[in-house]
């Protein structure tokens, strides 16, 4: 009796990456990007051509801790085999930490309850060797607590339009931001926030902002008039891509998927 069809089976990555050297996470023809390369690597191990759907996409030069991705394949392999031997294909700046089987109903980007990023400034006068491309450089000191007291402004849910970035694809400017926390650790400065979604570029221009109250150009207060104000041209310049990093994807407890620590 002859075999009938393999079964297509659903699998969910944890990839971490230095986006230094890579032009964002969506692939382009010509370009070297995440998700051209984990494409190839992960095909090369399922012997067959599979599509990745990602939990965040990510600009150039942006970096991920907690990025998450799903594909299907009829491929038949184990956990431990997916991991060993995608990262085998993998340059050193891109790693697959776990990988899962998961419900053909799971997507890493719909099934996302929340996103979690950083933004780590390198807060001293003389810039640093080691933390170059991983951090962005501030050299006038920073405080923490207007950062803070600014960014407080910000939670809960708001149309951010004066923090989306003009090619913003999105329908909607609203957002739900769940938290923000600004502290220090020695020159570090790092802004973590938490949202169910963000628009493009809206992570660097709260941090763009938060820097400028953080020096002294604009008070804590300028953060709430620049909210309700809607308008992008009167917010900060965008932070550097080399501060921000996708720290975490958020999914419902019943997929029980690792999460970064």
């Amino acid at each position: 009796m002859a075999a009938g069809p393999a079964r297509t089976r659903r699998w969910a990555l944890g990839v971490e990456y230095v986006g230094t050297h890579f032009c964002g996470w969506q692939q382009q023809p010509g370009l070297h990007t995440v998700e051209g390369e984990l494409t190839e690597a992960v095909s090369g191990v399922a012997d067959q051509t599979v599509a990745l759907a990602c939990g965040g996409r990510t600009d150039a030069g942006v970096h991920a801790r907690g990025q998450v991705v799903h594909f299907d394949t009829t491929a038949v392999r184990s956990p431990r085999a997916w991991v060993l031997g995608v990262n085998a294909r993998l340059g050193q700046q891109l790693s697959v930490a776990w990988a899962r089987p998961v419900p053909d109903f799971f997507h890493a980007r719909f099934s996302a309850v929340r996103r979690r990023y950083r933004y780590s400034i390198f807060n001293r006068s003389a810039r640093s060797a080691l933390l170059g491309g991983r951090t962005a450089w501030v050299q006038l000191p920073l405080d923490v607590d207007r950062m803070q007291q600014g960014g407080a402004h910000l939670l809960g849910e708001h149309d951010f339009s004066a923090f989306r970035a003009a090619e913003c694809q999105s329908r909607s400017p609203v957002r739900r931001l769940d938290s923000l926390e600004v502290h220090r650790d020695g020159d570090l400065v790092h802004i973590d926030v938490a949202a169910n979604a963000f628009l493009h570029h809206m992570v660097r221009n709260i941090a763009g902002l938060l820097i400028e109250v953080g020096r002294g150009v604009r008070s804590p207060e300028d953060v709430r008039a620049l909210l309700l104000g809607r308008d992008r041209r009167a917010n900060a310049p965008t932070a550097p891509a080399e501060g921000l990093s996708l720290q975490a994807v958020d999914y419902p407890p019943a997929f029980r998927l690792p999460h970064p620590v």
